[in-house]
């Protein structure tokens, strides 16, 4: 739609105040008073197509697809070589099911820039012939460098220059241009809920909030504005809150009960729901004027993907190509539902396509980036487990991976009673934005260690996670679950009880494995943040901070507990046995447990009784804590309150800030005597073995340290300090221990095997000290030579002289004047003759 200014110019009868009010009407949503506005001023014989245009909105927005063919018909007598009026009669075509019509009129727009390209310089006609070109999928940056550009130089404050460029951006990935463009949009026109609507797509990959403050903004502008009731049911469908889903998809059949993607999402909720002639029905009203509209089948795929239905989401796409097989975004979607499916060829084949002929396609960029590097990783196999890692990370933990793999293969799919129906593949990048890429398609993701597709999982490398990794093989260990727990439903289950019974599997394989009950855990569960079981999956998908997502695995976790606790696991098989063939969740749950809201109360008692016997002899109460202090503010509240840990925690931090180490220590002490449990990160006994650091008490920080290592899946820091520590007492057995726990959370950092070398060579089993040198000597270490004559000497203790003989001449080519080494090859030598 031309901008105010421009409609003014183009007819002295065009009254500024009548054409703001009818725009204004529209935005507004008022589409039966802006179309009976416009309509006036057509009948009135304002020779203007800009009237002509907004009746077409109107029309359009509120199904009326035929009346808009009608006015387009009448106007194009008059306006005979008008772009954008052409531009939207294509639409209008199309939605009344007259698509060799639209074709028609998209072959005169090609025509009529062919023969006048002059004609069309002004920034109406420009935009107007750019998102034509857009629309048959030519280059970006050639529609940005001929179209856009042009426009924003010549005349900045278009605003509508800067909605069809993140129209190009968003269309192409491109989200921070998008961003961009919008910003500049909404100061030039901030009553326009079209520029909100889109801002929110532009933040929804990257920064929630900020997308659902657009998507307000955009429906508080136009509550009837169905592009953002539809995004608003979009995202009710991701978060399982399908009763809202259905309350927006209302508020669109209000407005336009002919809207195609209106009934394309209900075809999406039938399907969640398990009811497939209700699908087809909805399926086939979404198709009901434009017959072959390819955007209903990508959108239901798209969102049966989402809900991790990559086999059904890969046939929608397939049916939407039937329709349009130049649809690029139905595509891309397939290509990565196939490689989600473990399809490879086809998958990066089909990626491929899309990035040859789309260059500016962000995320099919990226993808096959990846791919190039994919190309040079190791592939290990063993029966039906396929892995893929950096070929020096293979080197050294290989086979490790592959031998937890067969464990939790074993071990999981016969307690859940899964024959896998084809390869398990696991891939694992050492850098995380490699990760990311693989799995979202775009750089970020940070906080995800791994993610299942199904049989097809994708994680982080210890590597990739700095000084402080997680456990690889928790990580490993619950993806696998995800693996086994989707198989058995055919991908149709909820969020929360696939991540429950993940967490749950964690702490079964190994109790420190898996998240516990900690002080803020406790504090969130007994205020306001736990959770209903029937609500639980939001809680992933709308934490109010990390905490409160990292509560939600936690929480499900209890969940799973409390079914197999409460009801048995035998339970537990027949609901995934009935999600497997479509059942709802609340159907399910009802059918083997009862009601609902007996379910959730039984689970609510659970976890509170589990909240309130950790720490059952502290005093938690919060009310009127000081939120700082000094020593004596801490003092006076805890006169009242002597036992409460938040008090003493206070006091604690208190006496540490001022170097009151002996009563910090006694606090702290006092805090542990009543809760001897408080192993998380910046609890009580970290911060009691970080005072006997401070203070030199090096027989304490040993104690401590090893109560920590006993009682946690990581913290390798603690680990490293406690090898140090021993190595100096010379307690080479500890030390080896302490260093086996260290290379099961990074196998990839080297202080940890020099540990296990040294270890292995002072207590006289220099074969223990072939393996952590072997993988030293991939490190690119600091003193090569030594490293290689260190591993012949072990070599040679080991039996193997020839490859004792290898590695001393690779350490006399690094230094040819290594005296020892001299001294080795010639034993060697001389044996072996």
């Amino acid at each position: 739609m031309v901008s105010l200014a421009a409609a003014e110019t183009n007819s002295g009868r065009l009254h500024a105040s009548e054409w703001s009010d009818a725009v204004d009407l529209y935005h507004r949503g008022d589409y039966e008073a802006s179309a009976a506005r416009a309509s006036a001023a057509i009948d009135g014989g304002t020779w203007n197509s800009d009237w002509s245009q907004l009746l077409i909105r109107n029309h359009l927005a509120t199904g009326k697809y035929e009346q808009a063919v009608e006015v387009y018909e009448t106007a194009e007598r008059r306006y005979t070589d008008d772009l954008p009026l052409r531009l939207l009669a294509a639409e209008a075509y199309r939605s009344a099911g007259q698509s060799e019509r639209a074709n028609i009129v998209t072959e005169q727009i090609f025509e009529l820039l062919r023969r006048a390209p002059g004609r069309y310089t002004g920034s109406e006609n420009l935009v107007a012939a750019g998102r034509y070109f857009a629309s048959r999928g030519e280059d970006a940056r050639k529609i940005l460098e001929l179209f856009y550009d042009r426009v924003r130089r010549a005349d900045p404050n278009y605003s509508d220059v800067h909605v069809a460029t993140a129209e190009l951006a968003l269309a192409k990935h491109d989200y921070a241009v998008a961003a961009e463009s919008l910003a500049r949009a909404a100061e030039l026109d901030p009553g326009d809920p079209q520029i909100a609507y889109l801002t929110a797509r532009a933040w929804s990959p990257s920064d929630a909030k900020r997308a659902d403050a657009a998507l307000r903004r955009a429906l508080d502008l136009n509550p009837r504005h169905v592009p953002s009731l539809l995004m608003q049911a979009n995202e009710w469908i991701d978060r399982e809150r399908y009763d809202q889903a259905e309350e927006s998809l209302d508020r669109v059949e209000q407005v336009n009960p002919r809207q195609p993607l209106l009934w394309a999402y209900r075809a999406v909720l039938a399907h969640l729901r398990g009811d497939a002639d209700a699908e087809a029905e909805m399926r086939d009203k979404a198709l009901a004027t434009w017959k072959d509209n390819p955007e209903v089948d990508y959108v239901i795929g798209r969102e049966l993907s989402r809900k991790y239905r990559f086999a059904e989401g890969a046939a929608a796409q397939r049916r939407a190509l039937k329709f349009d097989p130049t649809h690029t975004e139905a595509r891309f979607q397939l290509a990565q539902d196939l490689l989600r499916l473990g399809d490879d060829e086809k998958g990066w084949k089909l990626a491929e396509q899309v990035s040859q002929e789309d260059a500016y396609n962000v995320v099919a960029y990226n993808l096959m980036t990846l791919h190039d590097e994919l190309e040079t990783y190791t592939i290990l196999r063993r029966g039906n487990l396929l892995v893929r890692m950096q070929a020096q990370e293979a080197s050294v933990y290989g086979e490790e991976v592959l031998d937890l793999l067969e464990e939790a293969s074993e071990v999981l799919c016969a307690k859940y009673d899964v024959t896998p129906d084809g390869p398990v593949v696991v891939e694992i990048f050492p850098r995380q934005q490699d990760f990311a890429i693989r799995t979202f398609g775009l750089p970020g993701g940070d906080g995800f260690l791994g993610v299942c597709f199904g049989r097809v999982i994708t994680a982080n490398s210890p590597q990739s996670q700095g000084q402080n990794p997680s456990n690889w093989k928790s990580v490993l260990w619950h993806e696998f679950c995800h693996a086994v727990t989707l198989e058995k439903t055919n991908n149709r289950m909820p969020r929360w009880l696939s991540e429950g019974i993940s967490v749950y599997e964690e702490r079964q394989r190994d109790p420190v494995w898996g998240q516990r009950m900690t002080p803020t855990f406790r504090r969130m569960l007994l205020g306001e943040d736990l959770v209903p079981i029937s609500r639980l999956s939001g809680a992933f998908l709308e934490p109010k901070t990390p905490a409160h997502l990292q509560l939600a695995y936690y929480q499900s976790s209890l969940a799973v507990e409390h079914l197999i606790e409460r009801y048995g696991m035998p339970a537990l098989q027949r609901i995934l046995v009935d999600l497997g063939v479509g059942m709802p969740i609340n159907e399910t749950l009802e059918r083997h447990t009862g009601s609902l809201k007996t379910l959730d109360e039984e689970y609510t008692v659970f976890v509170r009784q589990r909240a309130q016997a950790f720490g059952e002899q502290l005093d938690w109460t919060d009310e009127g804590l000081p939120e700082r202090g000094d020593v004596a503010v801490w003092e006076a509240w805890l006169e009242k309150h002597p036992n409460n840990y938040w008090g003493l925690r206070g006091k604690a931090t208190a006496l540490l800030e001022e170097r009151q180490f002996e009563k910090a220590e006694t606090v702290l002490e006092r805090i542990r005597e009543l809760l001897s449990h408080d192993v998380a990160p910046e609890g009580t006994l970290e911060d009691l073995a970080a005072l006997a650091r401070e203070i030199g008490d090096v027989d304490r920080e040993l104690e401590l340290l090893k109560e920590l290592a006993d009682a946690r899946a990581d913290g390798f820091q603690d680990l490293i300090r406690l090898m140090e520590l021993e190595a100096e007492r010379e307690q080479w057995d500890a030390v080896a221990g302490h260093a086996e726990k260290a290379l099961a959370l990074n196998p990839l950092l080297p202080d940890a095997h020099r540990f296990a070398a040294r270890a292995a060579a002072e207590t006289d089993a220099a074969e223990r000290a072939v393996r952590p040198l072997q993988v030293l000597a991939t490190m690119d270490p600091v003193d090569p030579a030594g490293v290689h004559f260190q591993l012949a000497e072990a070599l040679t203790a080991a039996g193997d002289r020839d490859g004792a003989k290898r590695q001393v001449l690779m350490a006399l080519e690094e230094a040819p004047r290594y005296r020892r080494a001299q001294q080795l090859l010639l034993e060697l030598t001389s044996e072996k003759k």
